[in-house]
């Protein structure tokens, strides 16, 4: 049983919004103000926050930042409950890294599907991670990329960036290397014509900033965030230290390097095209199964759910889904998302 914590400061609310959930097979812990439920998240540690906006105390914006901020619960689901529907409010809360925003009135549908909605995304990353990491070695303390992220997250300072800030900028000198443990980051060069050209998109659990491990190569390109960025780093030293150490994810990374180099200049192109089908049609395969739905059971997920999770472009899922639709694959309806054609869909992988 999944627990969930409700911090709202309308008793009635609290109390119906409490019960309704408990039916759905929920444990739910209540706190009547922001104050509190910042104190009853850090110590019971929920699976997922539903949280009211205009509170005493402390209002949602910060309950959401103060969980933000602490490494035990910066990665907990978070959906903002809300009577405030203007467009500003709503990004606002989006902007600060909130999951989702429900607004009041609701109907029990639309709150439950939202919050399976984000439990199944957190079950389908960490099935990546627990993946990833089921091959231990004991002679070597890091043997896979995902023992080298391990090790950025226990060793590495962490940073916070908002929308559009700047991270580093092309001719710094490269110090760091990074890990994303929260939102998207866009690296980019100008031409000889001025023009903008992309040359990587990053997302959760990625590593970038690396350049040279033995020379003083500066930054040859620029990054900046494209939302609310959480991320950890590590001098380019101390990585050093490591894979001198442990060899066979000296092995790994230089395996990813190599990709990158690769797939640089047609990264773009792959996901405009195949890469963004196959992307789009395995994660809605995944939240299939993460929800329990039979293939005829239609399934509520928002586009940005689906987009994060696939690693593309909001945009570039929306146009997926428009002609998954034209093919006759899946069905659409407001958030629901009907399949089809099964057995194609699973082709596309």
């Amino acid at each position: 049983m999944k627990r969930l914590l409700l911090i709202e400061d309308d008793v009635i609310l609290r109390e119906n919004t409490a019960e309704l959930l408990e039916l759905s097979d929920f444990e739910v812990i209540t706190a009547p103000n922001g104050k509190l439920g910042i104190e009853v998240a850090k110590k019971q540690l929920p699976d997922i926050v539903v949280c009211d906006i205009m509170m005493p105390e402390v209002d949602g914006y910060g309950v959401l930042e103060a969980l933000s901020k602490d490494s035990n619960t910066r990665h907990i689901p978070f959906i903002f409950l809300s009577a405030k529907t203007e467009r500003k409010d709503v990004r606002k809360g989006m902007d600060m890294g909130a999951d989702d925003y429900i607004t009041k009135p609701f109907t029990e549908d639309e709150l439950v599907s939202a919050i399976d909605s984000r439990l199944a995304k957190m079950a389908i990353l960490k099935e990546e991670r627990d993946r990833q990491s089921l091959e231990n070695t004991e002679e070597e303390q890091l043997r896979t990329l995902n023992d080298l992220k391990n090790f950025f997250d226990d060793n590495g300072k962490q940073l916070t960036f908002e929308k559009g800030e700047m991270i580093y900028e092309e001719g710094q000198h490269s110090n760091n290397i990074y890990l994303i443990t929260k939102g998207a980051v866009k690296c980019y060069k100008f031409d000889e014509q001025g023009k903008e050209l992309t040359t990587a998109l990053h997302t959760e659990d990625d590593l970038f900033g690396y350049t040279s491990f033995i020379q003083n190569i500066p930054y040859q390109e620029t990054a900046v965030a494209i939302k609310g960025v959480e991320m950890v780093a590590i001098s380019k030293e101390q990585l050093k230290e490591v894979l001198n150490k442990n060899h066979a994810v000296t092995l790994e990374l230089i395996q990813l390097l190599t990709d990158d180099l690769q797939n640089i200049k047609d990264q773009l192109l792959q996901m405009a095209y195949s890469s963004v089908h196959k992307k789009t049609a395995s994660t809605i395969l995944k939240f299939a199964e993460k929800l329990n739905r039979q293939p005829n059971e239609p399934i509520k997920i928002s586009r940005n759910d689906l987009a994060s999770t696939a690693g593309i472009a909001t945009e570039s899922l929306i146009r997926t889904l428009s002609s998954f639709k034209k093919s006759g694959l899946i069905d659409i309806d407001g958030r629901t998302i009907k399949i089809l054609n099964l057995q194609k869909l699973k082709d596309i992988q």
